[in-house]
């Protein structure tokens, strides 16, 4: 108990000095602190046509043209079945496959996997990741992860924070609707586990930015599991002094089902138990089952595999090449 109350301690105390909101920061102020580091803007992007393109249009308007903080606007097409990748590039974007980025590696799926391989194609000192799917969209979401980054040297790591509405079949937008994961499965691990990390809003969020010297050194789950894995392994690399937050305001982007966000779910927990075995946290004669069993409303059984998948620190893998 007083381990946990000192954690709990240390989140209240860090909230305060490494939290700020997205209108703190002046573009033109940031561009002076700027200097020569360069940015790179990173989307995955799965099947996104009607989104990806408005959000590429006003990172290069407002970031790119208007005030230069931006040097690269990068969508990573993840196999996608619609124009993601033709509405990306006709925006401005430089549009990679995902499959064809490290392409002598055996191809893997997943959110984290885009991530990753969108780390490597990029070429920024500072690597900034927006969801593809994002409605809404301004440049405040870039220009506030960027702050921190900007003007304290010793920030590693910035995390969005942001309010999560749900829009209902009815189009009426609620809030506090969204981010049902995060309340029922992630909130509840970070304290119970990693309480430092307590403080963060939106543990799950998918917009965040770090140094490209920082995230090279963490493995990136391939899917969904994937920013949990970053906060607890960044955490044990950098420490929570060299995280930080910002309150980006409404988040509004696309709902998936119960079905999808139970196998969400079951990925994110994986990601947990992976890093409480590494941290010697827990011990287990066999490792956790590797499949949900869900029904449908017609009482169909399915059963689907939530194990997840990890790529290696992408600074060991090219240390490696090199050596090779």
């Amino acid at each position: 108990m007083e381990t946990e109350l000192r954690a709990l301690a240390r989140a209240r105390e860090w909230y305060g000095p490494h939290s700020s909101t997205a209108t703190e920061w002046v573009p033109e102020a940031l561009l002076l602190a700027k200097g020569t580091t360069t940015v790179s803007v990173v989307l995955p992007a799965r099947n996104e046509e009607s989104t990806v393109g408005d959000i590429v249009t006003v990172i290069r308007r407002e970031l790119v043209e208007r005030v230069p903080l931006v040097d690269e606007v990068l969508v990573v097409d993840s196999n996608s079945t619609d124009a993601t990748a033709e509405r990306a590039g006709a925006a401005g974007a430089r549009v990679v496959a995902q499959n064809a980025v490290l392409s002598h590696l055996p191809p893997l799926t997943g959110k984290g996997e885009a991530l990753w391989k969108g780390l490597a194609a990029s070429s920024g000192d500072i690597v900034v990741f927006v969801d593809a799917d994002l409605r809404d969209f301004g440049a405040h979401f870039v220009i506030g992860l960027l702050g921190p980054l900007l003007t304290d040297p010793g920030i590693q790591f910035v995390k969005g924070a942001c309010e999560r509405p749900f829009t209902g079949a009815d189009g009426v937008r609620r809030r506090g609707g969204g981010g049902r994961v995060t309340e029922l499965v992630a909130r509840p691990l970070i304290n119970m586990f990693w309480p430092e990390l307590a403080g963060f809003q939106q543990p799950l969020g998918g917009e965040y930015a770090g140094r490209r010297e920082t995230l090279e050194q963490v493995p990136f789950v391939t899917e969904y599991g994937v920013e949990l894995g970053l906060l607890v392994d960044l955490l044990e690399l950098v420490g929570l002094d060299a995280m930080a937050q910002v309150d980006l305001g409404v988040r509004v982007h696309s709902h998936q089902s119960t079905a999808a966000l139970g196998r969400m779910a079951g990925q994110i927990l994986h990601t947990a138990w992976t890093r409480l075995e590494r941290q010697g946290r827990v011990m287990a004669a066999q490792p956790p089952a590797r499949t949900l069993l869900q029904f449908g409303l017609d009482g169909q059984a399915s059963l689907m595999n939530v194990v997840v998948a990890e790529r290696p620190p992408l600074a060991l893998l090219l240390a490696e090449e090199d050596v090779a």
